[in-house]
């Protein structure tokens, strides 16, 4: 997975997450369009205003994830092209290829993961995607 790795796994990888960006992009222009139809329907009623206010605070908070997504798969894009994509940002090991194909974007092998997720869990650790967001 490193420079030194077979290309063609490079390039396969390359081509995933490229693909999946492309999506999250296309998904967030098709939810931005949505949101803009839906604002020139003007609400005639309390309800209908309280699910306009709903259908806004699920695009928001689907931005959000879509945005961390995009950010992740960036961030992954740039370890692929600097030659350390595949290694774990935690210990320095080679990440599965197991793991790579099923979250081509992962930063960290599984037993790093897990780790963080507890810490995280017991509020020891801020994720820098879940910080940025905020």
């Amino acid at each position: 997975m490193t420079k030194n790795g077979p290309k063609s796994i490079t390039a396969r990888y390359k081509k995933i997450l490229e693909n999946k960006a492309e999506e999250v992009r296309r998904s967030m222009s098709a939810q931005k369009a949505a949101q803009l139809v839906s604002r020139l329907d003007v609400p005639s009623d309390e309800g209908d205003l309280s699910q306009q206010h709903h259908e806004e605070w699920i695009f928001l908070n689907r931005n959000t994830l879509d945005m961390k997504l995009l950010r992740e798969v960036s961030d992954a894009l740039h370890r692929l092209e600097e030659g350390h994509y595949g290694i774990c940002l935690e210990c320095e090991e080679p990440i599965s290829e197991k793991r790579l194909d099923a979250v081509p974007w992962a930063r960290y092998c599984v037993k790093c993961q897990e780790g963080i997720s507890t810490r995280i869990a017991a509020g020891e650790y801020e994720d820098e995607y879940e910080e940025a967001s905020r």
